[in-house]
């Protein structure tokens, strides 16, 4: 990685940068994710690089889902297995979700790069080495594992596409969304939507895993039906506005 010093203003940005290069340059994030990463940096600009108040309370929300899931698993590409390793590991073994590994420029070889590297992160089960199953969608993230993706009833899709979010809804899935810009097809089509970067949305969700399994099924049960993704979304971009409204004024 670049030397970045700890007190530019730009360190975090520039060091998740670091990371999908890093990514890249080891073969499991696709050129395509450096593109990616940059419109989502635009939306985080967007938001103040911070973690609003609606993408709090969605990740909350997504936690007790996971929770009360009885089939959740953890979807992970390229450009999350880059950024997030030891998150997706860590808030995999909180809520008893496998990782499986689902790919939209897909190759046995890079699955299993990231299947690799995720284990070396810590991970106990990835899953997406068999694909074995197929969803009804004509590129790489049609294929998934029957005993994962395939039969899920809740899923979490950081970095998603739109196209397998609807397919994923339409079969009956929980769909768990962490996607920066509130507009987009996934964030309109899916069950829940944390309009959060990735790497603040998976630590938020650690720290609350911890603290929610502390609760009985009813009491998360209470927090999900509390749960409207259409407010969420208007929230969101209300905040954006004000975002955008106070730095007008500074100006």
């Amino acid at each position: 990685m670049s030397d970045i010093p700890k007190d530019h203003p730009r360190y975090i940005s520039l060091m998740t940068r670091e990371r999908i290069v890093e990514g890249v340059d080891i073969g499991i994030t696709s050129q395509q994710g450096l593109v990616a990463q940059g419109r989502g940096e635009c939306f985080d600009y967007l938001v103040g690089e911070r973690t609003t108040t609606s993408a709090f309370l969605a990740e909350k929300v997504a936690v007790c889902m996971l929770l009360l899931a009885k089939r959740p698993v953890l979807s992970v590409n390229g450009n999350a297995a880059a950024l997030v390793p030891e998150f997706l590991v860590e808030l995999s073994e909180l809520v008893g979700a496998p990782l499986e590994v689902n790919l939209f420029h897909r190759s046995d070889e890079r699955v299993e790069r990231i299947i690799s590297y995720l284990k070396q992160k810590g991970a106990s089960e990835v899953l997406g080495g068999k694909g074995d199953a197929r969803l009804s969608l004509d590129h790489g993230r049609a294929i998934v594992d029957s005993d994962g993706i395939y039969k899920a009833d809740v899923v979490l899709v950081p970095l998603e596409d739109g196209d397998r979010c609807q397919k994923l809804v339409d079969m009956g899935k929980t769909v768990i969304a962490i996607d920066l810009n509130p507009m987009s097809r996934t964030s309109q089509t899916a069950s829940v939507t944390i309009v959060d970067n990735v790497v603040r949305a998976l630590a938020n969700m650690v720290g609350l895993a911890t603290e929610l399994k502390k609760l009985d099924p009813f009491e998360l049960q209470n927090i999900v039906k509390e749960h409207d993704n259409g407010r969420i979304l208007s929230e969101s971009v209300r905040e954006i506005r004000d975002g955008l409204d106070g730095m007008i004024i500074d100006m």
